[in-house]
């Protein structure tokens, strides 16, 4: 990025390198490392600027998760896209899961989450960015296998909520689990169930003969 005459950098660059540095430091050293001093001198800029720019650390951490949840959004929403059948939206979610596991991206979630346990102002703020994982989940369940009996068996709100509680106790789970052998065996039970449960997937024909209606559509409509 272009800088200002003198060589110092704009206020967009240091913006720019105040979030990637909070997204590290946070990922790397956990909520509780993560204070104005670490964030600026990973960024190599003065702390007052995290003040200036976002108003203090808790609103740098913030801005610095969504900013990842957004590139994660797009490059996942291509990953689930391609899944068509149970077995396939159940790799899906295990290639999502090793790639978040692998950049960090899950201690990045659950720092936050943890702050808010004793910080209950964080807890809206965390509450209002789990929203659009939790629509995505639903989404792509009711997709895959809305009007079938297994959608209906395990309605799409409820196996969102199951997914992100997995999604956080995954990170606690690891301090038990540091080969992630265990976590990768649950995925291994999920992928070798998907295909036994075939028959659940066919979505069920409609009164009157039409197959596979919308999920969300009655019955009797």
């Amino acid at each position: 990025m272009a800088r200002s005459g003198g060589g110092r950098r704009t206020s967009e660059e240091t913006k720019e390198r105040l979030l990637a540095a909070a997204g590290e430091v946070l990922r790397e050293e956990g909520y509780a490392g993560a204070s104005a001093r670490a964030i600026a001198t990973r960024a190599e800029a003065n702390s007052a600027l995290v003040f200036y720019h976002f108003g203090g650390v808790d609103q740098l951490l913030l801005a610095a998760l969504d900013r990842s949840s957004a590139e994660r959004m797009a490059m996942y929403r291509e990953v689930t896209a391609r899944a068509s059948t149970l077995e396939e939206l159940v790799e899906a979610a295990m290639r999502i899961y090793r790639t978040d596991l692998e950049r960090g991206y899950v201690t990045e979630f659950s720092e936050l989450v943890a702050a808010a346990v004793t910080k209950p102002e964080l807890r809206e703020e965390i509450r209002a960015r789990s929203e659009p994982w939790i629509a995505f989940i639903e989404h792509e369940w009711n997709r895959v296998l809305g009007g079938s009996a297994l959608g209906r068996l395990l309605p799409a709100r409820e196996v969102a909520y199951g997914a992100i509680t997995f999604y956080l106790g995954v990170n606690l789970f690891s301090v038990l689990d540091e080969d992630h052998s265990r976590t990768e065996a649950v995925f291994g039970l999920a992928a070798g169930l998907a295909p036994r449960a075939k028959l659940l997937t066919l979505r069920l024909p409609r009164r009157g003969g039409n197959v596979g209606w919308p999920p969300d559509e009655e019955e009797g409509a």
